[in-house]
């Protein structure tokens, strides 16, 4: 099946990774590496993570529950603190963008689909407001009441594109994402270093993406 678009993960994926920011802060901390993605994980889907990251609570809720849900886990931290300096690794990555770039130049659908959540009351945009013209479809978690890796965000993403997922790549960080889309029949690339998955990327299409 040909493939018409491309599906990409933001933080992580076009944006630095919030993975490493979360990794740094629990070695500070001294907690165990992978600490906070083992309480995401295992409070899903009920837990202040997915609930955040579906709009169903506020982040002043979040940081309470989020905390409440790590002390049952063993672990004392502050999540606020983890949420400033997760933000402040989620910068655009250039290459990425000018890959997006040439993809549309060859007519090529694009989207974005990623879990986040509302900013706070009177934040300042975060940065996601710029990329919305990269991309044709902006698909949030927040925004529909749903995650990755609920399969049926990817149908809905799937769905504004047009497309059937076998028409689509997909690019994200984080393995159980992947699992999830490939189920569905896209084609998945997980991001580690951004360079090679672009490698990886331009060898599926057969067209340059890197300089």
């Amino acid at each position: 099946m040909k493939t018409r678009a491309v599906i990409f993960d933001l933080g992580g994926v076009v944006l630095g990774s919030p993975l490493h920011a979360i990794a740094d802060y629990e070695q500070e901390l001294g907690l165990p590496h992978n600490a906070v993605n083992r309480v995401v994980a295992s409070t899903a889907p009920g837990g202040a993570w997915s609930r955040l990251e579906r709009g169903e609570i506020s982040m002043e809720q979040f940081y309470t529950d989020f905390e409440a849900d790590c002390q049952a886990a063993g672990h004392t931290l502050s999540a606020r603190e983890m949420m400033t300096r997760m933000g402040a690794a989620t910068k655009p990555r250039p290459m990425m963008l000018k890959a997006i770039e040439r993809l549309r130049g060859h007519g090529f659908l694009i989207a974005a689909l990623t879990n986040n959540w509302a900013p706070e009351s009177g934040a300042v945009d975060d940065g996601t407001q710029a990329l919305r013209a990269f991309f044709d479809v902006f698909i949030e978690s927040s925004v529909e009441g749903l995650r990755k890796p609920d399969p049926r965000i990817y149908e809905l993403t799937c769905e504004r594109l047009s497309i059937v997922p076998g028409e689509a790549v997909f690019l994200d960080d984080i393995g159980s994402n992947l699992k999830s889309a490939k189920a569905l029949g896209m084609r998945t690339i997980k991001v580690e270093d951004p360079e090679a998955a672009l490698a990886e990327l331009q060898n599926w299409l057969d067209l340059s993406l890197l300089d």
